[in-house]
């Protein structure tokens, strides 16, 4: 059996832009996405803490330190700029290696830039 276990979360993301006009995703800036082991195309879910909406889309990256969190086109009717959000990933692991499993937590400041990287216990 498998289990769907948090992989890594980064938390209190500030919505930079919101862009309809896009196919789809959120842009999430590089050095983030580095830090918190999100990889280009991966499946994320959004939490947004400000309206309550829950989504989930795929994560593209951003220009590196810039601070960027983009909402991309339908992700964009779920959060405007300014939006407080929470953007989680999730891996499949067997029994055997839920003991030793720790998921990485990224904080971050007012400007989305990393704070601090936890093991989340």
């Amino acid at each position: 059996m498998e289990y769907k276990i948090l992989k890594s979360k980064i938390h209190t993301l500030f919505v930079t832009e919101a862009n309809i006009e896009y196919n789809g995703s959120i842009t999430i800036d590089s050095a983030l996405m580095e830090a918190a082991k999100i990889k280009k195309y991966e499946q994320v879910f959004v939490n947004n803490a400000t309206n309550g909406a829950r989504i989930m889309t795929y994560v593209l990256p951003g220009e590196r330190n810039s601070g960027m969190v983009c909402m991309n086109g339908g992700a964009a009717l779920h959060a405007k700029e300014g939006d407080i959000v929470h953007v989680l990933t999730f891996c499949s692991l067997k029994e055997e290696e839920l003991e030793s499993f720790i998921p990485c937590v990224v904080f971050t400041d007012e400007n989305n830039h990393v704070q601090s990287i936890e093991d989340y216990i």
